[in-house]
């Protein structure tokens, strides 16, 4: 099996446009196909911030992410988030999360990166031991967003 990574690019969202609204529809989020359109165009226009993946196995689609930079003095200055994971019902449990993870530490790493973030819903038990095994490590904190 053959996982690879593919950097999107503009013209090239579609499917992982269909395949973020059902990670929002997973998560329960609310799910806006515009806005996501928006800000999937804007972090292609500027790759220093990051990028968005397809992930794929033996040439099939099996999923995307999506990797930021970040900044934080407590992190020593840039630090990575991997602000969304997915891989599609069929492809789980075969180890491509953990690939993907992988992936994404790599990536930071080429750039002197030293920390990677991610978000998980606290009921994702499946996601929480797959990062767990990754070696992220749960946080006695709360994330708090204000919509500006």
């Amino acid at each position: 099996m053959a996982v690879t990574f593919r950097r999107l690019e503009r013209g090239s969202l579609d499917l992982m446009l269909d395949l973020s609204a059902q990670l929002y529809a997973r998560e329960g989020l609310e799910w806006n196909r515009a806005r996501s359109l928006r800000a999937a165009e804007e972090l292609i226009a500027e790759p220093e911030r990051g990028g968005i993946w397809q992930i794929g196995v033996d040439g099939e689609p099996a999923g995307y992410l999506v990797l930021t930079i970040c900044f934080s003095l407590e992190f020593g200055g840039r630090f990575g988030l991997l602000d969304e994971i997915f891989i599609a019902d069929a492809w789980r449990g075969r180890g491509i999360g953990s690939e993907a993870l992988d992936f994404a530490a790599e990536w930071c790493r080429e750039r002197g990166i030293q920390a990677l973030r991610l978000e998980v819903w606290t009921g994702n038990a499946g996601a929480i031991r797959l990062y767990q095994r990754a070696g992220f490590a749960l946080e006695q904190r709360h994330l708090m967003t204000k919509q500006l």
